[in-house]
């Protein structure tokens, strides 16, 4: 009798336990339940909506299925061709988007005379409407500007910064990287909140010079806020650079500054071909997870042999 009331008393003690564990296990799946279901509501089911519309006519095809002509005429629309090329192009300077706050993030962490004067002047851009920052710039860049009066000044001659094909593309892209290099500097400072300071005190007992504690302590540390500003910075360049386009070259000159965000609003917003348009953000779509998931994996592959 003794050890079954003993038995009823382990199992009544045991009974309270096992469902708080149980509520603890399912805690996190019903705090994110709402999470879940705002991307599934407003992202991803909008996504798949305008997957199946691409495949659908413009005009008087209107809501037919049309396969993939659109894409086809995409392939043949040079525009479009140019606008994935500027993509490549931002690939290709995406290092210096990422080295710029992460070197200036450092200086402010090392706590360089005037650090915290720093943070917020560097940080203030980021505030800024892109149309602000396109109208501020069109003056200074402008052919009779401040910045080529300068140039003639020392006899180097004006330069066409918003005229020439051939380097518009990199004037757009340079503005961009100053109005918005804030907020990935704040990452990294924060990423630096994080990092083991004994490390670095190891570093200058060594004698290390400020190259090599960059080099093998700061970026091996940073691994992960690295990657995280890689995938978001690229996602910036490729869906937040409208309005830079749309103030600074109107997707000019000769369409040399058209990327796949100013060529999806061309086709919506001023020739009403919304297909087309669908079809051009499915690439668009398929190009930033596809660049997306190659930095993540150079990147790990990169920290792994550090």
């Amino acid at each position: 009798m003794k050890q079954r009331g003993r038995r009823r008393k382990a199992d009544t003690a045991t009974r309270p336990t096992s469902r708080g564990a149980r509520a603890e296990r399912l805690a996190p799946y019903v705090l994110v339940v709402p999470a879940v279901l705002i991307i599934v509501v407003l992202r991803l089911w909008p996504l798949v909506l305008g997957i199946n519309f691409s495949f659908t006519g413009d005009g008087e095809l209107n809501g037919t299925p049309v396969g993939l002509n659109n894409y086809l005429e995409l392939a043949d629309d040079p525009l479009f061709r140019t606008s994935l090329r500027n993509v490549g192009l931002l690939v290709l300077l995406l290092p210096v988007a990422v080295a710029i706050p992460g070197l200036l993030a450092t200086f402010i962490y090392l706590r360089v005379p005037g650090h915290r004067v720093y943070r917020s002047v560097y940080f203030f851009p980021a505030v800024l409407s892109p149309v602000i920052v396109g109208a501020i710039f069109n003056l200074m860049l402008g052919f009779d500007g401040p910045l080529n009066a300068l140039l003639r000044a020392i006899g180097a001659g004006p330069v066409d910064w918003l005229g020439d094909p051939g380097i518009a593309m990199f004037t757009v892209v340079g503005v961009h990287i100053w109005a918005t290099f804030g907020m990935a500097l704040v990452v990294f400072l924060a990423g630096f909140s994080t990092m083991d300071t004994s490390l670095l005190d190891a570093a200058r007992v060594d004698g290390a010079s400020l190259p090599q504690i960059i080099w093998h302590v700061i970026i091996p540390s940073l691994t992960r806020t690295i990657q995280f500003v890689f995938v978001t910075t690229m996602i910036g360049m490729l869906t937040s650079m409208f309005g830079l386009l749309f103030v600074m070259t109107g997707g000019g000159p000769e369409g040399s500054t058209y990327l796949p965000e100013y060529y999806i609003w061309h086709q919506q917003g001023q020739l009403n071909r919304p297909a087309l348009a669908s079809a051009a953000s499915t690439v668009l779509f398929v190009v930033m997870l596809v660049v997306g998931i190659l930095q993540i994996t150079l990147l790990r592959r990169a920290g792994r042999r550090d």
